[in-house]
């Protein structure tokens, strides 16, 4: 039996939740997260999910996977700083350095882990961290646990980087100085100005941080935002997943020797939890051979993604400053966004509502995520339902 306090406490605010129009219910997929999903026995178009090049469902990446867990077995069994650092582990993180075009890197069990361990590996009391606004919640979260002082920066406002960048180093209270930004943003699809930062950075010797996510496997023809700008030999921290456009799962950062050796002596998820499972390890190398090898797949997944933009704006939706394959259909009002998303899926369109605190209040939206995988029909049957629900509940006309 719970606790009386816990009990009212879940109630509560569990209700408060629902109330406001923010509260998520947890779908079931019955099969593979592909172009077509199966929920409670519906067929529907997904465009919800960050499986950018459809490689989550390949069969060279499902065989490399089964490959690797049959030679290496399928978990580890350690820490990678006691016996759990197997052949395939280092064969992935060198190939990671090569995609990035760095000298070394390291490889994290999950983005979140990433980011939770190699900001507070560096960055300590003392230090401050200038990070930009709508950063995604695991650099919130890892500046938090690293004790730095957290200085928000407007967001992509480079006026304001530079005045508090100049503030921060020539005020003398800190010891060193970083600037943290996703290289693409989650829920706008905006581009970080990354040569702008590097001009500001080096001008005041702070240490640059570009978490590229949702740029790797779409941006620079695959190899990340960084690469996009040709800016990899100026960037100190090159941080990614390896579970969007790479399809599998895991977290990176790549950089110079001397960084990854410090990573993995401190970085505390990488200490104290047990490695990538190998299958997941041999899967990703896969993965990032078919991207190096077969610029078709990437090319395939901007084809879509502008169509889909393109069709969207033609029939009056806001999309916003989207500048990649992040397609928000911005509603603004929290319930409204609620009510639109169960309507598309209602009609077979899998989108899913993103309301606060993942966005700012009065922001509310449905994100598209139009991937390699789409055929040029199930986007066109996806516009259709988006102009009838969009009719049907006032939001276009």
């Amino acid at each position: 039996m719970s606790s009386k306090v816990l009990d009212q406490f879940l109630e509560t605010n569990l209700a408060d939740l629902k109330e406001k129009g923010l509260f998520n219910t947890i779908d079931v997929l019955e099969g593979s997260n592909g172009p077509i999903i199966t929920v409670n026995d519906q067929k529907m178009i997904n465009l919800a999910s960050n499986n950018y090049l459809g490689f989550a469902t390949r069969p060279e990446i499902i065989d490399a996977d089964v490959a690797a867990t049959k030679h290496y077995g399928a978990g580890a069994g350690a820490v990678r700083t006691i016996n759990g650092t197997l052949e395939i582990h280092q064969k992935l993180e060198e190939k990671i350095a090569q995609f990035k075009g760095t000298e070394a890197a390291i490889a994290f069990q999950s983005g979140f882990n990433c980011n939770m361990g190699a900001i507070s590996a560096v960055m300590k009391k003392g230090d401050a961290i200038l990070s930009d606004e709508l950063n995604h919640a695991s650099i919130i979260d890892g500046c938090r646990l690293s004790g730095a002082k957290i200085i928000r920066v407007n967001h992509q406002d480079m006026e304001d980087l530079e005045a508090k960048a100049k503030a921060a180093t020539e005020s003398g209270e800190y010891n060193k100085v970083m600037y943290i930004t996703d290289g693409v943003f989650s829920m706008d699809g905006d581009v970080a100005k990354i040569p702008e930062i590097v001009e500001i950075c080096e001008k005041y010797n702070v240490i640059t941080y570009v978490d590229d996510a949702h740029g790797t496997g779409v941006m620079g023809e695959g190899r990340g935002t960084v690469k996009h700008f040709g800016m990899q030999d100026h960037i100190d921290f090159q941080m990614g997943t390896l579970s969007k456009g790479i399809g599998v799962v895991g977290g990176y950062v790549a950089g110079t020797k001397q960084l990854i050796t410090w990573l993995k002596s401190q970085a505390r998820p990488f200490l104290f939890s047990t490695s990538l499972t190998p299958g997941a390890a041999g899967a990703c190398i896969e993965a990032i051979d078919l991207i190096e090898n077969h610029p078709e797949y990437v090319e395939k997944l901007w084809e879509n993604a502008n169509y889909f933009k393109d069709e969207l704006k033609r029939i009056g939706y806001d999309i916003g400053h989207a500048e990649t394959p992040i397609t928000p259909v911005i509603v603004g009002d929290e319930k409204l966004a609620q009510e639109f998303s169960k309507k598309l899926l209602e009609n077979g369109v899998y989108v899913k509502p993103i309301v606060f605190p993942t966005v700012p209040l009065g922001t509310g939206r449905v994100r598209n995520m139009p991937n390699a995988g789409h055929t040029k029909e199930m986007l066109d049957d996806a516009i259709k339902v988006y102009e009838k629900v969009g009719k049907e509940l006032n939001i276009i006309k």
